[in-house]
């Protein structure tokens, strides 16, 4: 199980790095014990095996060990954005019934007071406070059974109340072994913690890490769209795994100088997964590294089902590489509005369903069967598939049905183009198309040039009534393209 992972780290690699923050490194060894004496605290303040904890902190090693602890007593962790304000925790917390909630000290007091009967308690130091790593002997070893919940990942709700996706040992399991089988880790590798610990990308850099008894090196949060500090992390710490969304990386390539030196010698691989990638990012990345070049593609509800690695014959498309084919022991195919299964070429919503299918959500009936992840895909002549858009994309303009990731995929198909987000204004007859660019380094694309490509590409009723460059897209908290936002700029 997910608690046995550091354990066992220590046991073989006990000097190694384990967690590399701005708090301090921590070895195996170190962190093995840490863990115990978070799950010793823990169990004083009453947690048992399937309760849940709520983290509510920045990245750091503290962090970590507090996640660990609490698997160590068969509970389940709910990790909580440190951005996020005190209400938005104590929803999260009513919502899972947590028993308790780690915190910083200095939010104690607002926290303590919108939950009342719920323990809130200090995080820094409850781990390593009073010698408290050694003061008292005998580890903690809970009986967890596959399908115990681990954690609970919260995502934004359509009715703007967050739903909490419930993960098990044996769905984080199945993903993270499935990486270790196709990354081959060791020891020595260097993963990079981009992602907030709230979203799922943050699974892979840590238990992947933790099966081989590499180190996971935290990207302090403040730092996620830094371009330049973000190139200095990978270049400073030697990073050989770098797993993050698209937008970071074509950050990194377009304000972060990454191209201007040659790649580190060390970094194996990269990978990216969230959000389209547009393709003449993917180029200028595949230019710059010999480095192995992974999309990967799943829904929290998920974590990863799919993948594709890039070739070279994917360099020379017009849109963005193919999310692949079944990762992680999973089933997946795509169903016609008509029920049917997919034939080559044909469009429809992909269903997943394998081990690492979520419990279901919190408070919810427990998910049974295939689950249908939303997202419009079209089968390849090879079996695998590509991305085509979201199912809730798919709009009406002048009568037309309009998959928005298409024209995204044609405007970023343009060399001086390197993001687009598309959205519609207006409703009924007087719905448009509204398209945003971020031109490429150096580069200024006109309106009119680029209705030209897409002229050649698209229908003319898919062709954007709106074209505005923007220095950069806004992003939400996890990194991909907050469409509201932009649909707010068009507005009187």
């Amino acid at each position: 199980m997910l608690h046995h992972l550091v354990r066992d780290s220590a046991v073989k690699h006990p000097d190694r790095p384990a967690v590399v923050a701005a708090d301090g490194t921590l070895d195996y060894a170190g962190l093995d014990r840490r863990a115990d004496a978070f799950a010793r605290r823990l169990r004083d303040l009453g947690v048992g095996h399937g309760d849940r904890v709520v983290v509510w902190s920045g990245k750091s090693a503290d962090v970590v060990a507090a996640m660990q602890g609490v698997l160590r007593l068969g509970a389940a962790y709910v990790p909580a954005d440190d951005s996020a304000p005190a209400e938005r925790v104590a929803l999260v917390a009513r919502d899972c019934a947590a028993s308790v909630v780690l915190t910083a000290t200095d939010r104690l007091p607002e926290l303590s007071a919108l939950l009342p009967g719920v323990r809130c308690a200090g995080l820094t130091g409850a781990g390593a406070g009073g010698g408290g790593e050694t003061a008292e002997p005998g580890r903690f070893e809970a009986v967890v059974e596959p399908d115990d919940l681990a954690y609970i990942l919260y995502t934004s709700g359509s009715t703007g109340t967050p739903k909490g996706v419930c993960i098990s040992h044996r769905n984080a399991l199945a993903f993270s072994g499935w990486v270790v089988d196709l990354l081959a880790p060791g020891p020595e590798d260097r993963f990079a913690n981009h992602a907030p610990l709230t979203f799922d990308l943050s699974v892979l850099d840590l238990y992947a890490a933790f099966t081989v008894g590499a180190a996971v090196h935290l990207v302090p949060s403040e730092l996620a769209y830094a371009p330049e500090q973000l190139v200095a992390f990978l270049y400073e710490r030697r990073i050989t795994v770098w797993y993050s969304v698209p937008s970071a990386l074509t950050l990194m390539m377009r304000s972060g100088g990454l191209l201007d030196r040659a790649a580190p010698d060390g970094l194996r691989a990269v990978l990216f997964a969230g959000e389209p990638f547009p393709i003449s990012q993917v180029r200028r990345l595949a230019a710059w590294t010999p480095a192995r070049l992974l999309n990967l593609y799943g829904p929290t509800e998920t974590n990863v089902c799919t993948y594709h690695e890039v070739t070279p014959a994917d360099l020379e498309r017009g849109r963005p590489v193919p999310i692949g084919r079944a990762a992680s022991g999973d089933r997946v195919w795509a169903r016609a509005a008509d029920g049917s299964v997919c034939g080559p070429g044909e469009e429809g919503e992909l269903l997943v369903d394998g081990p690492t299918v979520m419990l279901g959500y919190w408070g919810a009936a427990p998910q049974r069967g295939a689950y249908a992840t939303g997202d419009v895909v079209r089968l390849r002549a090879d079996g695998s598939f590509d991305y085509v858009g979201r199912r809730d994309h798919m709009v009406k303009v002048r009568g037309h049905r309009v998959e928005l990731g298409d024209v995204e995929a044609a405007l970023t198909s343009h060399p001086d183009v390197a993001e687009a987000a598309v959205v519609v204004t207006g409703h009924g007859v007087d719905a448009r198309l509204a398209a945003f660019v971020v031109p490429g380094p150096g580069r200024r694309p006109g309106p009119l040039t680029l209705r030209g490509h897409c002229a050649k590409r698209l229908p003319r009723y898919m062709l954007a009534d709106v074209l505005r460059l923007l220095p950069e897209l806004p992003r939400t908290r996890n990194g991909k393209v907050d469409r509201a936002a932009l649909a707010a700029r068009l507005e009187p």
